[in-house]
């Protein structure tokens, strides 16, 4: 299983740059938690659960790097190394979520050291915690998968978005792996193609067969029957059930309702906002007009060119079959399903 980061040894982290991906598998190696929030920024380290994996490991590194003489020294910190790793990327959830629960682990800490070795064990439990609730996440939604299905995703939801094994793709591996598949379509995903560059390649690595469409032909591949469900991950989903991921998700939700296709979220708990009442409520990134008027490096529209570049859009609830976590599938209404799967009232957020 394909682990995109990993403490290596104390004071380092390792992880493969996606932005080199199909063409190049390169792995960096820093110990600077200010590299760890650049890679975030520039979408070498990207999907929402592995976000906030790597910033809690960019917190262990400025731990190792702080040279506080107390707990009360490391914690301040580690507050500001929070400060910056929060800053790179507004929409996923799980990076706050990250973030804040590494600082309260340390609350505890009554020495510099015991604060050190906290931040190092509570990124690693991150890590391994988000590991195993993709592998739930995988059987829970296979098992709303007939035989026969042929499934359309977007995006790229798989190990190279979370700790390992993947949401969206962690459906479509344990699926495959009981045969219930008969064929997976993944769309491009644009404007960075992370479904051609990244779903593909994890696709292909499995040898699981795929066929990449472009993002406008999804509507004809449901008309015409090459769909029979769609599965994709999310970067926040809010409380009533209006989720938050990669731009173009919406008008795969609205294409599937209009053909009769189930539309299913595959996301652990860590990526529910109960804070967040509606879709509204999420801050969506925008991104730099370059990547829409350029792409490796060359021009792809006329000089001056205006662009808009949002990087998520939001689905409304009413678009969404169900939503499947670690603890179960969650369906409508999703004020209380939501809840129950988030433990409500047992330190649940919001």
């Amino acid at each position: 299983m394909l682990l995109p980061i990993e403490w290596l040894t104390e004071g380092k982290v390792r992880y493969l740059d996606q932005t080199r991906l199909p063409g190049e598998e390169i792995w960096r190696e820093t110990r600077d938690y200010r590299e760890i929030a650049q890679a975030i920024r520039e979408l070498q380290l990207r999907g929402a659960p592995l976000i906030g994996i790597s910033a809690a490991y960019g917190l262990a590194l400025a731990a190792f790097e702080s040279e506080a003489a107390d707990a009360d020294g490391m914690r301040a910190d580690l507050r500001e190394a929070a400060a910056v790793l929060g800053s790179t990327r507004p929409t996923a959830v799980n990076l706050a979520w990250a973030l804040d629960r590494t600082l309260t682990t340390l609350d505890v800490a009554a020495t510099a050291d015991e604060a050190r070795a906290l931040a190092v064990s509570t990124a690693c439990a991150i890590h391994e915690e988000d590991i195993a609730a993709n592998h739930a996440i995988g059987d829970y939604g296979a098992a709303l998968l007939p035989t026969g299905t042929r499934v359309l995703t977007h995006c790229n939801a798989g190990s190279l978005a979370t700790g390992g094994y993947g949401t969206a793709l962690g459906v479509i591996r344990s699926a495959w792996e009981q045969g219930r598949l008969s064929a997976v379509l993944a769309d491009e995903t644009r404007p960075l193609l992370q479904g051609a560059r990244l779903t593909a390649w994890e696709l292909a690595q499995d040898g699981i067969p795929f066929t990449l469409i472009p993002d406008s032909a999804a509507g004809i591949a449901m008309r015409t029957g090459r769909v029979s469900a769609v599965v994709t991950g999310a970067d926040r989903i809010a409380a009533n059930g209006d989720v938050a991921n990669k731009i173009g998700t919406y008008q795969v939700a609205v294409l599937a309702r209009e053909n009769g296709v189930p539309f299913y979220i595959a996301a652990p708990t860590s990526t529910i906002d109960l804070a967040a009442p509606g879709g509204d409520q999420i801050s969506i990134e925008e991104r730099s007009p370059d990547e829409v008027t350029t792409f490796g490096g060359h021009a792809t529209a006329p000089d001056g060119a205006e662009a808009w570049n949002p990087a998520f859009d939001v689905t409304p609830h009413e678009f969404i079959t169900s939503i499947v976590t670690e603890n179960g599938v969650a369906t409508p209404p999703y004020a209380e399903s939501l809840r129950r799967v988030c433990g409500a009232g047992v330190g649940a957020r919001g």
